[in-house]
């Protein structure tokens, strides 16, 4: 049976939201269905953080955390290694790719990992990364299962690319596919936006929300029975990572570890990166804003830097850790940016400067959740390449340079 406008405008009322239903009169039935739908799928909860006077969430007593260096790595790394490639010839490993985001800031309307990044030829993003992973499914002679996260902006075309790009040589049966949740975004009145006069302004949550999507998108038993214990999560934009890495695998179950982080060594103190830490005694990240001066100064016995370790968002998490963690919630993040809308004619507006806010839960504080967290020290021109901008600082341009450092042709 259709939703009528009253039943709708009840439902909106009690949150002051009923602007959302300004062109139901104009609509056909189905872009009535449509944003009948979104509007009743809105988690009206998350308006109630706008009310707190200060929109950060606040940190415990921070403390440092130590790293297991390049050195102590080196010692180590053939057992390591072995240990590693053992584990995924076992099946133990999954790789999460986070792709649910759009190449806007590069000056592209689709999915980041389409972006080309190539000079004399073609080399995608997604393109990269997957290479990456088959050194190591070709050095295993295993497979490993690539779970792809896109979001409702982008899966159709994400799917359509790598199907049409025959996943760059990766075995497509174990490609696996999952969406994650939308939040509605909001201006500066917490007035819920609309991006077309059917369509309620969604963006993807966060990339907290990875766990709980694989979840809700019935996967774990399938991955479970396929002997996965631990998910490789890492962010499409680093184009010189190394995912499902042997020696990191190895070390973290050797260990004896809940999670692990791959982490640089800082080039300043004042570098603009989130830091591994303890927080109230258990892992955490402390991101460079919320860093005093004193933390960012901070000295060991050593003379070296207290706070070093930034992290590039490439984590291993235990399963089994994570469903016991996932009835924790975690806490949401109000962003401001720059949000398309529609105004009282329809007309679509692009802001030049944030207009609003997006509800996000990070990754970040899923670290604080484990028991224990090895932070584990990369050669940052190997492995950290991130795409961010379209030129300057973690740029294309910065990434390029980096590529051809290491030897690929572009």
């Amino acid at each position: 049976m259709n939703t009528t406008k009253s039943e709708l405008e009840a439902l909106l009322a009690p949150y002051g939201q009923t602007q959302l239903l300004r062109f139901w009169d104009t609509l056909d039935d189905a872009g009535r269905e449509k944003l009948a739908g979104q509007i009743k799928n809105i988690d009206f909860s998350l308006l109630k953080l706008l009310e707190k006077e200060n929109h950060a969430v606040e940190k415990g007593e921070l403390a440092p955390l130590g790293c297991m260096t390049l050195a102590e790595i080196a010692k180590q790394r053939d057992v390591c290694e072995e240990k590693g490639i053992e584990m995924i010839r076992q099946g133990k490993a999954a790789a999460v790719l986070l792709a649910g985001g759009q190449g806007t800031r590069l000056g592209s309307d689709g999915p980041k990992g389409t972006y080309n990044i190539g000079l004399t030829r073609d080399v995608f993003i997604f393109q990269r990364l997957i290479e990456n992973l088959m050194d190591v499914t070709t050095k295993a002679g295993a497979w490993i299962p690539l779970l792809i996260m896109t979001s409702d902006k982008n899966h159709e075309e994400t799917v359509r690319f790598l199907t049409e790009k025959k996943f760059f040589g990766y075995n497509p049966d174990y490609v696996i596919f999952f969406m994650q949740s939308m939040a509605p975004s909001v201006d500066y009145n917490g007035k819920i936006l609309l991006e077309a006069p059917d369509s309620i302004s969604l963006s993807p949550n966060g990339n907290g929300g990875w766990f709980a999507s694989i979840q809700r998108a019935e996967l774990l038993p399938k991955l479970k029975e396929m002997g996965v214990e631990y998910f490789n999560v890492f962010a499409v934009d680093n184009v010189l990572q190394r995912i499902c890495d042997p020696c990191f695998l190895g070390a973290t179950e050797l260990g004896g570890y809940d999670g692990a982080a791959k982490v640089v060594r800082k080039n300043a103190p004042d570098e603009r990166i989130g830091v591994l830490c303890l927080e109230d005694g258990m892992p955490s990240i402390v991101e460079y804003y919320e860093m005093t001066e004193e933390m960012t100064t901070l000295r060991d016995k050593d003379g070296e830097l207290a706070y070093a370790f930034g992290v590039i968002l490439n984590y291993l998490f235990r399963v089994d850790h994570l469903e016991e963690i996932s009835s924790s919630k975690l806490p949401t993040h109000i962003v401001e940016k720059k949000i398309p809308y529609v105004d009282n004619d329809g007309t679509l507006i692009k802001p030049d400067s944030p207009n609003g806010y997006k509800f996000e839960t990070l990754i970040l504080d899923m670290v604080h959740l484990m028991n224990s967290c090895l932070s584990y020290e990369i050669v940052r021109e190997h492995e950290f390449a991130p795409i961010k901008n379209k030129t300057g600082i973690d740029s294309v341009e910065s990434a390029r340079e980096l590529l051809k450092g290491e030897g690929y042709t572009l």
